[in-house]
């Protein structure tokens, strides 16, 4: 009896503790479904609106360094060539891209090219014109960077050293402030922010490097 009088209290005990600790699981699983189904439902509302600023974004950049464009197209670059679509299945968000830009008159300005390397503080991005023909760059604009403000910031706010960048001849050579002979391909870096400067430099003249055969060849197939 004594040992009937032991084990009763245990087994109830054991009972006991485990309904709260189903009803935990039960609540934390209810919830879990909840979450998710809230992440899913904001994802669908956020993600077209995410889109659609991205591609404004990119509008308004590619109207810049191609100056007059009221339009422009995507190009991928798939199988080292540039085209229009991709094969089916293919996640064009993974490849890269350059931009057509077109007038008015649905003539094409130029090609708009984006680039990223390692500046003095930390990585620049910008996004620049080329056109093929003349081989120059049309206009350059830094569109991420964190550099030395006052001093490496300059690539953005310094209108003289962004206005430089408008139908220079390519490759782009960099110069000292006022040491330059008046080439055509001579880009005045800016004093005291000279390792800034030439990221911008080199980041242009890398895409050239890179794209222009992937251009020439889209172009002399035909392209739109």
């Amino acid at each position: 009896m004594s040992a009937h009088q032991h084990a009763s209290p245990g087994a109830s005990a054991g009972g006991r503790a485990s309904t709260p600790s189903m009803k935990l699981v039960a609540t934390l699983s209810v919830f879990g479904a909840i979450a998710g189904l809230l992440i899913v439902l904001v994802f669908q509302y956020t993600q077209p609106l995410i889109l659609r600023n991205q591609a404004e974004a990119t509008q308004q950049a590619v109207e810049q360094v191609l100056a007059g464009g009221v339009r422009y197209q995507t190009l991928f670059v798939h199988d080292e060539q540039l085209v229009e679509q991709v094969p089916a299945g293919v996640d064009t968000v993974k490849l890269d891209k350059v931009y057509t830009g077109y007038d008015a008159a649905d003539q094409r300005l130029g090609y708009a090219l984006v680039g990223a390397q390692p500046g003095f503080a930390d990585v620049v991005k910008l996004i620049f014109g080329y056109d093929a023909a003349s081989r120059q760059v049309l206009g350059m604009l830094v569109i991420e960077n964190k550099e030395t403000p006052g001093l490496g910031d300059k690539i953005v706010k310094d209108s003289a050293f962004v206005n430089g960048f408008t139908r220079v001849a390519t490759p782009l050579r960099g110069v000292k402030l006022g040491a330059g002979a008046g080439q055509p391909d001579e880009v005045d870096m800016i004093t005291g922010a000279t390792i800034s400067s030439r990221v911008v430099i080199k980041i242009i003249n890398d895409q050239l490097e890179r794209y222009q055969p992937l251009i020439d060849a889209y172009e002399k197939a035909g392209g739109a």
